[in-house]
């Protein structure tokens, strides 16, 4: 039998229990939930900090869920605690998760953007999973809008265009618009504008007029796909586009009250539900589909089946290549050399599995070297000059899907060292890091510097390659005869890869 999973997200508008479990043909099967209000959001986004009577509501909130875990033989350690918007800018967030892990013994997770869209990634493709193969492969717009903000996955025939985290949320226009009169009207050029603002930068990822495929994430676009939507299956809906904008328009003249009448939902949920289905509708309308897919699922199904699921060697694959399908549509967009990218990302892993024994780093390793050189030249957008420092900067400020901050961190480190006389042991903000986050960085930049200096001249003329060790040299032999620009460039970007690793480097 399988074991139960319990899961508790702290949002922005309330905190919320799942207990469920994924028996051996692969069914969810949901044991217990809960939600409570609980107002983390406009604290923050009013104030930038979470209030203390706020605090002791989720103390008892906390203390509440603990109990009803006991009833299922589950201890705080054992449960999965995540938080996100409103705990990510709140400036007191450490002593508030300190105080709940002293009063209830829950671990606070705090998770950034990217890691929200990873978790609805999964959720969204296992509710997808038995569809036919043509959903999951057409150019697709994934939203999921919260509190805090709004979740978005562009993909590209299966494949990751570009992953957002947008300062868009139901809370925050709330707080935002709190001194003007909020009308509808009010309240959607407001939304029009932010998007307005926002769409060029997407369609540069994905041309969002193509968008065959809209899925709508989350508890309102539920509540629409079951009042005007069809069933699909047992956890996803269908809603004609002109049928859900109707219903959003309609529901717009309705009073908090009225919606907590008409839809048996709480007060809380009345709040947000116009402003959040009416940002639904306007991205929907940047798009021509006919269509909308509801699946009835959550973050916090994507984070039990992040913690249940064994990942077969294709699902582990296919994740990976949309991380870096991500990491070469964020190179297109800055209009990088994409045929140079692609050869020293080739030589950058053939390096480091030749020298895998040696390397000693765990599997992610080799995931954040295929990414760095994907994007080591991504700063010639903005000047060939420095253009280590000017991509580590783009790098540190992107989102790339699958990454989370600090790998995002570690991927921009690498960029900023793949060129130049600055080494990492030079920089004072290396070594205030930990020693395992800076070996990380000096053995895949090392490589990255090597796997870079093949292709000095852009040209991918050195791809008939061996590479071996022979006793203290580390031999790169190639039957290219005009090898004088890569051997400059060795002679100048060899050192760190002697100096981590012991090896003489010679090209032959």
């Amino acid at each position: 039998m399988a074991t139960p999973e319990a899961v508790i997200e702290i949002g922005s508008t309330g905190i919320r229990l799942l207990v469920a479990e994924f028996t051996e043909d692969r069914k969810r099967n949901i044991l217990d939930r809960s939600e409570l209000p609980v107002s983390l959001g406009r604290d923050v986004f009013t104030g930038g900090t979470i209030l203390l009577d706020t605090q002791i509501q989720c103390v008892k909130i906390l203390s509440r869920f603990r109990e009803q875990l006991a009833g299922w033989g589950i201890v705080p350690s054992q449960t999965t605690v995540i938080a996100t918007s409103a705990f990510r800018e709140a400036k007191n967030r450490d002593p508030v998760m300190d105080r709940i892990f002293v009063k209830t013994g829950f671990k606070v997770k705090v998770i950034d953007g990217i890691e929200e869209n990873r978790l609805m990634y999964l959720a969204v493709s296992e509710c997808l999973k038995d569809e036919a193969p043509k959903v999951r492969t057409e150019d697709s717009m994934i939203v999921e809008v919260g509190g805090g903000s709004t979740e978005m996955l562009l993909i590209r025939k299966g494949k990751m265009a570009g992953a957002h985290s947008l300062k868009l949320g139901t809370v925050r226009i709330e707080q935002q618009m709190h001194l003007l009169t909020s009308s509808v009207e009010d309240i959607q050029r407001y939304i029009e504008e932010f998007i307005r603002n926002t769409k060029g930068s997407l369609d540069s990822e994905l041309n969002l007029a193509d968008v065959q495929q809209f899925i709508a994430v989350g508890s309102d676009a539920t509540l629409a796909a079951i009042k005007v939507g069809k069933p699909i299956s047992t956890w996803l809906w269908s809603i004609d586009r002109n049928a859900f904008g109707k219903f959003v328009d309609e529901i717009q003249q309705y009073s908090i009250e009225e919606c907590i009448a008409r839809f048996k939902i709480s007060y809380n949920e009345a709040q947000t539900m116009h402003v959040s289905l009416l940002i639904y509708k306007l991205f929907i309308h940047l798009t021509n589909v006919k269509t909308i897919i509801v699946p009835e699922t959550n973050i916090r199904d994507g984070l039990i089946i992040s913690k249940t699921a064994v990942p077969s060697e294709e699902l582990q694959s296919e994740f990976k290549s949309q991380i870096t399908a991500s990491a070469m549509n964020l190179l297109h967009k800055y209009r990088g050399d994409e045929k140079h990218a692609e050869y020293v990302r080739r030589m950058s892993l053939w390096i480091y599995d030749t020298l895998k024994d040696e390397i000693a780093l765990g599997d992610r390793s080799r995931l954040l070297l295929e990414v760095s050189a994907i994007l080591h030249d991504i700063g010639m957008f903005i000047r060939m000059d420095d253009h280590n420092l000017h991509g580590s900067y783009i790098i540190r400020n992107s989102e790339i899907f699958g990454l989370n901050k600090f790998e995002n961190t570690i991927v921009a480190e690498i960029a900023k060292y793949h060129r130049g006389k600055l080494l990492p042991q030079d920089d004072e903000q290396f070594q205030m890091l930990p020693r395992s986050d800076r070996m990380t960085i000096l053995k895949l930049t090392s490589i990255l510097r090597i796997a870079d200096a093949l292709d000095r001249g852009h040209a991918q003329k050195m791809s008939d390659m061996a590479l071996r060790l022979e006793n203290d040299t580390f031999v790169l032999q190639v039957k290219e005869r005009n090898t004088v620009l890569e051997k400059i460039a060795l002679t100048e970007k060899a050192g760190l890869f002697e100096s981590v690793f012991g090896y003489k480097v010679m090209l032959l």
